[in-house]
């Protein structure tokens, strides 16, 4: 592996051990992903699929893991307000992750004091590869809300062991049902990613976008 570091990861590195900033980031102007086409083209509407997939016991988990000594998968006790921007914003750029990105930093504070929200940090030899976000419901489920690899480490198989310990942690932590959605929004190996690990679909719906 390359002893180089990425620019995302080094130079615009969060602080991860919690606090309110941290100096190498980017400025902390919150703006949308760059999206594909012309700077003014028109807005058309474009249909998306969302699929809800979920597994009912520990048994269902068809486990996938690296064997890679510098895969590191750490919960982020105390989660600082740059680092969750930093992982929505890097993870979800071409994928229009976009409903979080004009939340204000007590909107962040006051969701990350939730007990039933934890954030759990990948790293490939001290740089962020990707990061799974779990929420515990009501109803006794454990939603892995969010999800997702940094862009540089996409391709690596990485994917599969992050799913992995992502689930493991929900039925540790004493989940009753472990689900998730994705939708055709998401990377291509992102739907058949889950169904490998063992998440079965019980819902699809369909709605409207303007892009």
């Amino acid at each position: 592996m390359s002893s180089t570091k990425s620019k995302s990861a080094i130079e615009e590195r969060p602080n991860l051990a919690g606090g309110s900033h941290a100096s190498r980031l980017p400025d902390n102007q919150i703006t949308p992903p760059e999206m594909p086409g012309e700077p003014h083209a028109k807005m058309r509407a474009l249909r998306v699929t969302r699929t809800y997939l979920e597994m009912r016991a520990p048994s269902e988990l068809h486990p996938a893991r690296s064997k890679d000594p510098l895969i590191k998968i750490e919960w982020q006790r105390n989660c600082s307000i740059d680092l969750f921007r930093f992982l929505y914003r890097e993870v979800g750029r071409n994928y229009f992750w976009i409903d979080r990105l004009p939340w204000t930093d007590e909107h962040i504070k006051t969701y990350l004091q939730q007990p039933e929200v934890s954030l759990w940090l990948m790293t490939c030899d001290g740089d962020i590869a990707g990061y799974f976000e779990l929420k515990k419901e009501a109803d006794g489920s454990t939603e892995i809300a969010y999800f997702g690899l940094m862009p540089q480490f996409i391709g690596r198989g990485l994917g599969k062991h992050l799913l992995t310990c992502a689930v493991e942690q929900a039925w540790a932590d004493g989940a009753m049902r472990v689900w998730l959605h994705t939708c055709t929004d998401d990377g291509p190996a992102a739907l058949p990613n889950y169904v490998k690990r063992g998440f079965k679909p019980f819902k699809t719906e369909e709605y409207t976008v303007e892009r």
